[in-house]
């Protein structure tokens, strides 16, 4: 008899773009279940970045490059073993990585003060497109913190 896996929920794509990323982006950043201002946010972000980006990428395409830039593939993970506890690099799954991805860039986002979230979060895309940025910073140092334990990769079962 197999295990009985949960399934995850469908989601419709946004508006625009009919994609589940977009979607998924947009549900991440609303607040208070204000979706329609969560939307206007995202979507200013991407007109913004059509008046700043010099390139053939459309707004969106930068929009997922630099989500694709900032996925972490590796990451750390506390095994005990023997009454110490290791840090493990593991390999992170797709889904794990999008939504990481997904929080960082949010958390970069939210911790500037003193500009319209349309402009923080179109500095951040543009800086994610770039390999640049908090978010992207915050890949590199779990990337740098999984090669620094790989001495304890035989943990990983």
């Amino acid at each position: 008899m197999g295990r009985i896996t949960s399934s995850r929920s469908q989601l419709k794509g946004d508006p625009r773009h009919q994609s589940l990323l977009a979607s998924k982006f947009i549900n991440c950043l609303m607040l208070d279940g204000k979706k329609t201002t969560a939307q206007r946010v995202f979507y200013d972000a991407l007109e913004e970045i059509g008046k700043r980006h010099e390139g053939e990428e459309t707004p969106f395409e930068v929009f997922e490059i630099a989500l694709e830039n900032i996925k972490p593939y590796i990451e750390v993970r506390s095994k005990r073993v023997g009454g110490a506890s290791y840090q493990v690099p593991m390999q992170v799954n797709k889904a794990r990585q999008q939504s990481l991805a997904i929080r960082w860039i949010l958390m970069a986002v939210r911790d500037k003060k003193g500009r319209p979230m349309h402009l923080k979060l179109a500095d951040e895309f543009l800086a994610g497109f770039k390999k640049e940025g908090a978010a992207y910073t915050r890949r590199e140092n779990t990337h740098r913190m999984a090669d620094a334990n790989k001495a304890f990769a035989h943990f990983a079962w």
